[in-house]
Parts: structure tokens; C-alpha cells; sequence
């Protein structure tokens, strides 16, 4: 349309103006409300799971213990449920007893003591100091205190006796039930956590070959920034995987999925070598456009295969004929790397090590032994080995 002086617009322009903004502003509301439906519908499993939960908490509490207004039992099961989503039974362990543990003492204190600043201020302090007493983490203190406060200040009730410790005891047990009997997210999570980690390592891969072939500093640094930032994803696999070997064991609903999740588990080992090994690549390409050292022309496309076999085996979690292709992709390049000549320069050596290695890492994803792999990648006459 041209620079338009917005003082002075005509209507037409205007009109020109209104034309070209409301299909981009049509386009940005439905992107918008794309994105919420699709993260409403990731947790619309566990908004029923927490809403079931509450209503039979409270229903158990009110007709079979025989409590009047039990509203404990449906906070603690939200409670619980909701500070675990996505994290292991231990969690909704460790909320149930911080939720236990504060509304016990806060009922107690108010019996005996009744209820003011000096109370509360002393309830609070004690719930979380018996929390602490017994081990728990952040989480579990907070919980406590929250729940004596809540007991202290908006529901002071000296007659109640016990009866709200054993809502919310109860409440705890429920959740604890649902976590287990129908985790939210133990099958799928630790797949798709598994497929992240391989995803970023294969971006990691692209984007260092781009560098060194651009000979771009700010690439290869951002690719090292990426690579040391890695480990956090593998911790957050790792956490994923025991909840989902936790779970398959305990839920009679889950018990059969048990195979599918103790291979992801299985991948944790070598993942964490392939990690490593990158890492270090990763961090010898960037000291060799830093220190402007040279490096074989082939190199780039050495590591864009190797990326294209990292995508190939995260594909492989959802497509196993993926597998096949990966299996392919790392063999041949295995066997490439043995017969390129020695390079000059110690970053070229390390590098050429490097990529071998991970090479054997990421077959042992495929399934394959480490005797298998170290098969697949033959030794080199110089003696350069990938182990």
C-alpha cells in the first residue's frame, strides 16, 4: 500500500487499512483459540479425573464416615491431583501428608487454643515444622501451612474435633487411588518426553553442522548453549520414565503397557552417553570456528546424517518402521567414518571420535546391542575407535 501519513488518510485508504487488518486479526483469534482447545483437551482427562475424584471423596465423607459438611475430602483429592499432573505417585504422596499434617495440627490447636494472630502465626510455623520434622520437600511444608491456615481463619470450628483430619486424610486416599488405578499421563508422557530429547539433540545436530559450514560463531555458541542445556531434558525423561514403571506396577488398568514403558526407561542409558558425546562435539565445532582451525568440507554433512538418524529414532517411538530407516542411516554412516582419511588438527579428531561414538550410542537405541553396535562401526586402520 505505501507509507500512508496517518493524519491524513483517505478513505479509501482506510478502507485498504480495514481490509488488510482484519483477515490477519481473523487468522491470530483462530490460531488462538485453536491452541486453548488443544490444551483444553490435553487436560480434559485430568479435569475429570480431579472432579470424579472430589465427588467421591466428598461422598464418602458425607454417607459412609458420617460427616455433616466434609469439605476437606473434595479439597485435598483436587489438591493432590493437581500438584502431581504430569509428576510421580510420590508427589501425591508427599501433598497428602503436607495436607494431613496441617489441617491435624491446625484442628488441634484451634480446639485447644482457639483461634488469633499469635495462634495462627504459631499453627503455621508448627505444621510446617512437623512437616519438615518427617522429611518432606517444599512442597509438602507449604501444603501444611496452607492447610493451617485455612483450618485457623476461615473454618475455626473447636467442636470439630477430628473429623476434618479424616476428610482430609480420606480426600488424600482418593486421589491417591485415581493416580494410580488411572494415571494421567504415565503411558504417553514418557514417549513423548523421549521424542523431545531426540528432537532437540538432532536440531542441536543441524544447526552446528549450518555453523561450521557458514563458518558462523554465533551458530556454533548457540548450538553449545543448546547441547549443555540438554541435560535437563534427559532428567526430566528420567523422571518421566520411573513414574511410568511406578505406575504400570501398581495400576491393574495399566499392568499390561508394562513392556512398552520399561522400553523407554531402557533408553535413558544410552540417551544420557549420546547426550555427553554431542555435547562434546558440539563444543569441539565451536572451538574450531573460534580458534579458526580447519575442518574437513565433509564434516557439515557427517553431522547432518547423524541428525537425521537421532529424528529417524525419535519418529521410531510412534512409527516403529522408522526404526529400519534409523538402524540404515547410522550404520552407513558408521561405516563412512572408517574410511575417511585422519584429519589434521585436533578439533577434526575429536570431532571424527565423537561422531563415531555417538554413532554406537544411538544404535543401542534402536535396539541394538552395544557388541552389536561396536560391529556396525568398524575399527579404523589409525586406530582411532569409537570406545
Amino acid at each position: 500500500m505505501g507509507r500512508v501519513d496517518p493524519v491524513r488518510l483517505t478513505l479509501d485508504q482506510l478502507r485498504e487499512l480495514r481490509d488488510d487488518i482484519a483477515p490477519q486479526a481473523a487468522r491470530r483469534s483462530r490460531a488462538s483459540i485453536r491452541r486453548r482447545v488443544e490444551r483444553w483437551q490435553s487436560r480434559v482427562f485430568f479435569i475429570a479425573q480431579c472432579a470424579i475424584a472430589a465427588g467421591v471423596a466428598w461422598a464418602l465423607a458425607r454417607y459412609v464416615v458420617g460427616h455433616k459438611t466434609p469439605f476437606f475430602a473434595p479439597v485435598a483429592a483436587m489438591v493432590c491431583l493437581g500438584f502431581s499432573f504430569g509428576q510421580r505417585l510420590s508427589r501425591v504422596v508427599e501433598v497428602m501428608v503436607g495436607v494431613a499434617v496441617g489441617v491435624g495440627v491446625g484442628d488441634l490447636f484451634v480446639r485447644v487454643f482457639g483461634t488469633g494472630v499469635a495462634q495462627i502465626i504459631f499453627v503455621i510455623a508448627l505444621a510446617m515444622s512437623i512437616a519438615v520434622l518427617l522429611g518432606a520437600g517444599t512442597l509438602m511444608s507449604t501444603q501444611a501451612g496452607v492447610q493451617a491456615a485455612i483450618v485457623t481463619t476461615l473454618l475455626p470450628n473447636p467442636g470439630a474435633g477430628f473429623s476434618r483430619w479424616l476428610d482430609a486424610v480420606l480426600g488424600g486416599l482418593v486421589a491417591l487411588a485415581a493416580a494410580t488405578i488411572a494415571p494421567v499421563t504415565a503411558i504417553r508422557r514418557p514417549r513423548q518426553q523421549a521424542n523431545g530429547v531426540l528432537t532437540e539433540l538432532a536440531e542441536i545436530l543441524v544447526e552446528t553442522a549450518d555453523g561450521l559450514r557458514a563458518w558462523d560463531e554465533v551458530a556454533v555458541t548457540d548450538a553449545l548453549r543448546r547441547a549443555r542445556a540438554s541435560e535437563s531434558l534427559l532428567d526430566d525423561l528420567r523422571s518421566a520414565a520411573d513414574e511410568g514403571v511406578a505406575v504400570v506396577r501398581l495400576s491393574p488398568f495399566r499392568r499390561r503397557h508394562r513392556g512398552r514403558v520399561q522400553e523407554i526407561a531402557d533408553l535413558v542409558v544410552p540417551l544420557d552417553r549420546a547426550i555427553r558425546n554431542i555435547r562434546v562435539l558440539v563444543r569441539r565445532c565451536a572451538v574450531s570456528v573460534w580458534r579458526d582451525e580447519a575442518m574437513p568440507d565433509e564434516y557439515p554433512l557427517l553431522l547432518d546424517r547423524l541428525a537425521d538418524g537421532t529424528r529417524l529414532i525419535g519418529e521410531s517411538l510412534f512409527e516403529p518402521a522408522a526404526d529400519v530407516a534409523a538402524h540404515r542411516v547410522l550404520g552407513e554412516l558408521g561405516r563412512r567414518t572408517a574410511k575417511m582419511p585422519l584429519p589434521a588438527g585436533l578439533s577434526a579428531i575429536v570431532v571424527l571420535g565423537q561422531i563415531r561414538s555417538t554413532v554406537v550410542d544411538l544404535l543401542e537405541l534402536t535396539g541394538t546391542t552395544y557388541d552389536e553396535a561396536r560391529d556396525l562401526v568398524p575399527l579404523r586402520p589409525d586406530g582411532l575407535d569409537e570406545k
